[in-house]
């Protein structure tokens, strides 16, 4: 009895607790930073030095998740363009990782929920970097097992009737394009990327060539000087009068 009435105190003291289900997969973070169900997204990062960035995208259980990544640029001491990416499931397991500065990840999805994408510079302690990235869902000939079941039976259906559904002919016919169109994209990104990377290193290199020139010019022309005034000091000529005698 005494245990009840003791019970019941802390119950009215505390208060009730609140419990429910997480309507918010991740509440600490910000709408900016999650990118909900889209097909396809390609951006421009800048991390900064010994820095991580991630990003989620949400995947349903059959489709297949691709990222593709590049270095674009690095600063600072070092220039290390090697890069560390990790996937993660929605349940937390490692799917996949990578640590060169371009790379692919192509796998499918086996649950459904969030992904997380995690970009680290961790080789670069006092250098930034630029990465470009292309990521997204797709589907590649998955089918839901009760829609294939239906989709068999109808089959025979037309089959028996000996039937030309010219109709389900153009849509499997569309479907095929759309798939391979969007796989010409997908590759197109990562030719972009390859031009962008080539573009900014031809930057730098020129960056490079025209301050080295401008320095070596200002050495070759500051030695010039000092040579000639060094060798003007060699010949010290001094004025003779009538009583004083040149000597030698």
């Amino acid at each position: 009895m005494l245990c009840q009435s003791l019970c019941l105190l802390l119950v009215l003291f505390w208060g009730p607790v609140h419990a429910g289900p997480l309507t918010d997969p991740h509440p600490d973070i910000t709408d900016q930073e999650l990118f909900w169900g889209a097909d396809q997204y390609d951006f421009s990062v800048v991390l900064r030095a010994a820095g991580m960035e991630c990003f989620w995208h949400f995947a349903h259980y059959g489709e297949r998740f691709y990222l593709s990544f590049m270095v674009q640029w690095v600063t600072g001491v070092g220039h290390d363009r090697h890069l560390s990416v990790t996937v993660n499931a929605p349940g937390g397991l490692l799917v996949s990782t990578v640590d060169d500065a371009k790379g692919q990840i192509n796998f499918e999805a086996k649950e459904t929920g969030f992904y997380q994408m995690c970009f680290n510079n961790f080789h670069n302690r006092f250098g930034t970097m630029q990465v470009f990235l292309s990521f997204g869902v797709y589907y590649d000939g998955y089918q839901d097992p009760a829609k294939s079941k239906e989709e068999e039976k109808k089959k025979k259906e037309e089959v028996s009737k000996d039937l030309n559904n010219t109709l389900s002919i153009i849509e499997d016919a569309t479907n095929k394009v759309e798939n391979y169109v969007f796989h010409m994209f997908r590759h197109y990104n990562f030719g972009r990327m390859r031009k962008s990377t080539d573009f900014f290193l031809l930057l730098s290199n020129s960056k490079y060539v025209t301050w080295w020139s401008a320095v070596l010019s200002l050495l070759i022309v500051t030695s010039g000087y000092l040579q000639l005034l060094f060798l003007k000091r060699l010949f010290v000529t001094k004025t003779v009068t009538g009583d004083e005698k040149p000597r030698c």
